[in-house]
């Protein structure tokens, strides 16, 4: 319902301004990549934060560094108290756990996650997959059924600009050794979002001109993909 994007100025005043201000867009943006400056991934995961905002005047935009303060993995401290290992947890145990129920707080409230992902040996960085296992937590992103696991995080939209320098879309060879948007796309999928958008550049280590086209094509989908999020009439209300 694109043409709905400015819905939160076209509210009629009886709502009155309490629940005006409720109808606020959450973004959240989270980088990834170690290079900085020189990451494409994170030129991506920008333009498509400042595309969204275009379209989605209001947006509240929370931003996570994962290169510079990313959780640390798994423990037996961080999954102390999570596990009931012991009557009593320890302060490391209630440091970690405390790290582990912010970032899971932080990514229930937004309406829509946007990730810089690269490609590090075929798969993502080990600074987002530790951020994802502090998210992955029985009773807040899923829960388990006699049926099988359900997610409980349904509802948003997560949009993934991921870079890489080979090209791995094209052939059964090259998918059969991407793990970076397979797993990125079973791991939300647990968690009950169904709506996961990719933003692709690859090829990016194989030429200044496959470099260009891929950016080109990349912006491209940029600007499909930003137009509206799968909770548009809802956004934010239950957050």
């Amino acid at each position: 319902m694109i043409g709905r994007k400015n819905r939160i100025n076209d509210m009629p005043d009886r709502l009155g301004p309490t629940t005006q201000r409720k109808l606020v867009m959450k973004l959240l943006h989270v980088d990834s990549s170690v290079l900085g400056a020189q990451s494409t991934s994170r030129l991506l995961s920008a333009e498509l934060v400042q595309a969204w905002q275009q379209n989605h005047p209001g947006t509240q935009v929370d931003y996570l560094d994962l290169a510079t303060d990313a959780p640390n993995h798994f423990s037996a401290d961080s999954l102390g108290i999570k596990l009931g290992m012991q009557a009593e947890p320890t302060e490391a145990q209630r440091k970690e756990n405390q790290v582990s129920e912010q970032l899971v707080t932080q990514f229930l409230a937004a309406d829509v996650i946007v990730i810089g992902a690269p490609m590090y040996n075929f798969s993502i960085p080990t600074q987002l997959k530790a951020w994802i296992d502090r998210l992955a937590q029985a009773g807040r992103t899923f829960k388990y059924t006699e049926k099988g696991p359900v997610g409980l995080a349904g509802g948003k939209t997560v949009i993934v600009a991921a870079s890489r320098g080979g090209v791995y879309s094209a052939t059964e060879s090259g998918q059969a050794a991407e793990h970076q948007e397979s797993y990125l796309k079973v791991i939300f999928g647990f968690f009950g979002i169904t709506d996961v958008r990719f933003v692709r550049a690859e090829g990016l280590a194989m030429g200044e001109a496959a470099k260009a086209s891929a950016l080109a094509a990349a912006r491209a989908e940029i600007a499909k993909v930003t137009r509206e999020a799968a909770n548009q009439d809802k956004a934010a209300l239950a957050a």
